[in-house]
């Protein structure tokens, strides 16, 4: 900080009075001043931050944040991209359970039990299990939230499992249910215990958003137990809602469009406009000029190839369209933008890798898989996976398919494509080696069940074992390098040869002994 007049003015006489006063001044300030973005002036004064709750801020503005995520992701390629991204990295081909009770018997007819139950858990009858998981996850990421209902079903069904998965986006949650509710409470159609646990849902019978359903049964609600749904969304705070992954950027995703379409406007007209033709006096011009085509018709409207006519025009001159300068620059730093608003890299959104190579690609996606593993395991396996897990043993224990309604379970994310794949498996050959993973890890890494594969592996080997057949593939024949492996009895002559160093491996048989076995 500068010192005053005032400051020079003492200093003139009495100079030590002066730095003592300018020192004591700056400590005042920096005990004052506190963090300089609590700071009041001049640059914060159109800075609103209110300290509501989560649940207020939803409350007020997660309905109309919904529409406009979703016009975007209607109409907007970049936010239609930005979310396939995220679902495709989070689920793709399914996150896949595999019973994990120790009992293996149990665990091969739970497995294959669930299996045949994922064909036909769909309450519309469209989706097998994983692409409920893609529908879900798509929800989650677009409107904020998603709920999944269970829906129990009749043995005479001839379902599997009676049991069936309705998909409900979060407009069927009664947002106007709010307030004291008994002891409770309800926060925008979700009931509350006096302890803070979740005790119903309201939900309406149908979309609100349907016209024909709407009318026909009206907009009232009523409760289903919260042991019936499953609620997907990301807990940013302690709020009951959820908000839609690309509302920090929602401004900016349409002020790009405007400002593509503006310019696409620009572009097109310059395009058309190709020549006006001047009069004499171009001061005339000026004064409620008329514009008329060659055919003497007023322009009204622009079209590719169009010379206009002033009045009294003589001298043409030809229209020279501008450059356009920074457009691209412009376009690329708010890409960037959206980029981060969303959480995936500029380069999966767009798809430019002009200004990237081997090395930082590969760094890049390193953070943002690590995102993905976090959403994996600590949002979509705990709010989606594990209670229709939970559904699904209860509804076979109780129908009497399996022993116990509670089996443990093991998940297994899909996997990440490999950069450099040979560079990837000699990194789990290393850990399996070294002892810091397992087979079985590597195999779920895979996202595969490692006792099927295993399984698979063993028969492979008998059959091909059965057939004579040798594979450069097979290191119980093959070492590395691809010569025979010493140990192999295949390999080694010596196996057939007989034992010279006992004597009565050569001698002839007892003939007593060969009367008693006839």
């Amino acid at each position: 900080m500068s010192a005053t007049w005032f400051d020079h003015a003492i200093a003139s006489v009495a100079p030590r009075m002066a730095a003592r006063r300018v020192l004591a001044r700056q400590a005042f300030e920096t005990l004052t001043r506190g963090y300089d973005g609590a700071a009041r002036g001049r640059r914060t004064d159109g800075w609103r931050a209110p300290g509501s709750s989560a649940d207020t801020e939803i409350g007020v503005a997660g309905a109309l944040l919904r529409d406009r995520m979703r016009d975007l992701v209607r109409n907007n390629p970049h936010a239609a991209k930005a979310v396939a991204v995220l679902v495709n990295n989070i689920i793709g081909a399914g996150i896949m359970p595999r019973a994990a009770s120790g009992d293996d018997k149990l665990d091969r007819k739970v497995d294959a039990l669930f299996e045949r139950w994922t064909a036909q858990c769909d309450a519309d009858g469209q989706l097998d299990f994983y692409g409920l998981q893609t529908l879900i996850c798509r929800e989650m990421v677009e409107a904020g939230e998603v709920l999944v209902r269970r829906r129990l079903r009749r043995a005479s069904d001839g379902l599997p499992v009676p049991l069936q998965l309705q998909v409900l986006e979060a407009d069927f949650l009664d947002a106007t249910k709010s307030g004291a509710l008994g002891a409770g409470r309800l926060v925008q159609g979700i009931e509350f215990d006096p302890v803070g646990k979740r005790r119903a849902y309201w939900l309406h019978a149908e979309h609100p958003g349907d016209a024909y359903g709407a009318l026909q049964n009206g907009l009232q609600s009523r409760p289903v137990p919260a042991t019936e749904i499953a609620h997907v969304y990301e807990k940013q705070r302690t709020q009951a809602r959820g908000v839609p992954w690309g509302a920090p950027v929602i401004r900016s995703l349409r002020d790009l469009d405007d400002y593509e379409v503006a310019e696409l406007v620009r572009k097109k007209t310059e395009a058309c406009v190709t020549a006006i033709v001047f009069g004499d006096d171009e001061a005339q011009q000026g004064i409620a000029p008329s514009v008329v085509d060659a055919d003497g018709n007023r322009v009204e409207q622009f079209e590719p190839g169009l010379i206009a006519y002033a009045r009294g025009g003589k001298d043409i001159r030809f229209n020279q369209p501008s450059a356009t300068g920074g457009y691209g620059e412009y376009k690329r730093a708010s890409l960037h933008t959206i980029s981060a608003g969303f959480r995936v890299p500029y380069e999966l959104l767009t798809g430019d890798l002009s200004q990237v190579n081997y090395s930082s690609i590969r760094a890049g996606l390193v953070e943002f898989r690590r995102q993905i593993d976090a959403v994996q395991w600590q949002l979509f396996i705990p709010m989606f996976c594990a209670p229709v897990w939970r559904w699904f043993t209860e509804a076979a224990w109780a129908a009497g398919q399996i022993p116990s309604p509670t089996v443990p379970v093991e998940w297994s994310p899909p996997k990440f494509e490999a950069v450099d794949p040979q560079k990837d498996a000699m990194a789990n050959l290393l850990s399996i080696r070294s002892g810091t993973m397992t087979l079985a890890e590597v195999i779920a890494k895979q996202g595969r069940n490692p006792d099927a594969v295993l399984a698979e592996i063993a028969a492979t080997n008998a059959k091909l074992d059965a057939l004579g057949l040798v594979l450069d593939s097979d290191p119980r024949r093959v070492t590395k390098t691809g010569s025979a492996q010493a140990s192999d009895p295949v390999n080694d002559p010596a196996a057939d040869e007989p034992n010279t160093d006992d004597p009565a491996a050569d001698a002839d048989p007892d003939p007593a002994q060969t009367d008693q076995q006839d």
